[in-house]
């Protein structure tokens, strides 16, 4: 699940939508049980989900995740053993604040995998099941670093900015300098303890597409590897934010392709339109081509097996 960018939530309670989203150009779909879903209609949500994800699915079907209650709530064991299916890829943890609860859902899904229930998932690595901790309060900020490292499951976090500036008593504004510091810390710490970079929060405001595409770049400046959807219409803006534009792709190659030349003559730095290259700066272009080639091989390819 490296290099995926757009996760769009679909609420757990609506049949239409959840239907829909297997269709939908994203790279990953999160059944929402949570905030999309009124008390009274939890357990029917529940049911839903469960029913979607045991339907048959293709190589072009996004990998499907399922955001459970908090660990606190009198629901979350419940949507996660409803929830464990062969088809399903990991389980979005929101509120996490405490490895307790990383640990516990570790456990959980550790007991379904080696159980006859969990015999759909045979030929698959041990615990290729992800637990994708949501960030939202000041204090999963504050243990994020060991949440991190609390399971193997854990490849990324996810940051909620609406409970988390809401936590922290913050104005939430259109330039996101409240939040710049939990952006930068997320980034820096999900580095820090090995995993992918993480998920930056929705962008709520979901018909102003020119809010969103500066929210998207500033994700992307500060090393972000995707972002949350709330609409199909967020889709575009998004997995084109944070793909490589034409200019940084061919400014990328260039460098690429001059430094490779150099060093096989014995030249450890150059210049290329004016600029110095030397390693860190060959090493940051040949992620850019790497991922260009990668993406571009996943859009053309059927990839012979479910993402």
């Amino acid at each position: 699940m490296r290099g995926a960018r757009t996760w769009m939530f679909v609420p757990g309670s609506d049949a239409r939508k959840l239907e829909k989203a297997a269709q939908s150009p994203v790279d990953a779909i999160i059944y929402d049980l949570e905030d999309a879903v009124a008390r009274e209609e939890k357990a029917m949500a529940r049911d839903l989900v469960k029913a979607e994800l045991q339907k048959p699915s293709s190589p072009d079907t996004p990998a499907r995740f399922v955001r459970v209650n908090a660990m606190d709530t009198p629901y979350c064991e419940q949507d996660v053993k409803a929830c464990l299916a062969p088809k399903l890829r990991g389980i979005v943890l929101p509120k996490a604040e405490e490895t307790d609860a990383i640990v516990r859902l570790d456990e959980w899904m550790s007991e379904w995998e080696t159980s006859e229930a969990g015999d759909g998932r045979r030929g698959q690595q041990r615990e290729s099941l992800e637990i994708v901790p949501l960030i939202e309060s000041a204090r999963g900020l504050h243990h994020a670093y060991e949440i991190a490292r609390s399971s193997k499951r854990v490849q990324r976090l996810m940051f909620g900015s609406i409970d988390f500036a809401l936590d922290i008593s913050a104005e939430l504004t259109t330039d996101g300098l409240e939040l710049l510091y939990a952006r930068s810390q997320l980034v820096v710490l999900s580095r820090a303890a090995g995993i992918g970079a993480p998920i930056d929060a929705v962008y709520p405001h979901f018909r102003d597409l020119e809010g969103l595409i500066r929210e998207t770049k500033r994700a992307k400046q500060l090393g972000f590897e995707g972002k949350l959807l709330i609409h199909p219409g967020q889709i575009a803006a998004v997995r084109d934010g944070f793909a490589p534009g034409r200019e940084e792709l061919g400014e990328a190659e260039s460098i690429v392709a001059a430094y490779d030349a150099a060093v096989a003559s014995g030249i450890g730095s150059i210049q290329v339109g004016g600029n110095m290259v030397d390693l860190p700066v060959y090493e940051r272009a040949k992620r850019i081509v790497d991922e260009a080639r990668k993406r571009k091989l996943s859009l053309h390819s059927n990839q012979g097996e479910e993402r």
